[in-house]
């Protein structure tokens, strides 16, 4: 199922998300946003994995939190050794009440809620060379446009709207 989906009430939800995840996911989106970081939610990597949240800076910074909503959740899902290769930065990001410990030290790790996000272990930089990042930032640009154009469609809006100056 698609990130943006036509079927629900909201274009922005999908579904596979639990509410402990969105929350999360939430708080690490208003600590970019107040960095001037944007975000994408369940963004399709090359190696067919989606990352959970991948963060992009203005300087063209590439980062990828991958969040973990429980111990089950992190133990049931090893797969994040194979986002390292996309982005400059990697951290983990969960709820307060999931130990830190069960993560590993070698990463970034923060903790969120839907109010906002804190730093716990900074990430360490691992600088990606031209070509992905490049690969990386055309994904990045083309899912965000596809799924802006999604949400044009589940809200009905014309172009002859914006040509006439209308507010939508």
């Amino acid at each position: 199922m698609p990130i943006v989906s036509l079927k629900n009430k909201s274009p922005i939800e999908d579904g596979r998300q639990s509410s402990r995840a969105l929350s999360v996911r939430l708080g690490v989106e208003r600590y970019f946003e107040d960095l001037s970081w944007v975000t994408l939610p369940e963004m399709s990597l090359k190696n067919r994995r989606r990352a959970d949240l991948v963060a992009l800076s203005a300087s063209g910074q590439i980062g990828i939190v991958e969040i973990k909503s429980s111990i089950a959740d992190f133990k049931s899902d090893q797969k994040w050794h194979e986002y390292r290769d996309f982005c400059d930065f990697f951290w983990f990001a969960t709820l307060p009440d999931v130990p830190s410990d069960i993560f590993p030290d070698t990463q970034g790790f923060m903790v969120a809620d839907h109010y906002g996000c804190e730093i716990q272990r900074a990430a360490h930089e691992h600088k990606m060379a031209a070509a992905p990042r490049k690969s990386m930032h055309l994904r990045f640009a083309r899912a965000s446009a596809a799924r802006l154009n999604r949400c044009r469609d589940h809200f009905g809006l014309e172009y002859d709207q914006f040509a006439n100056g209308d507010d939508v």
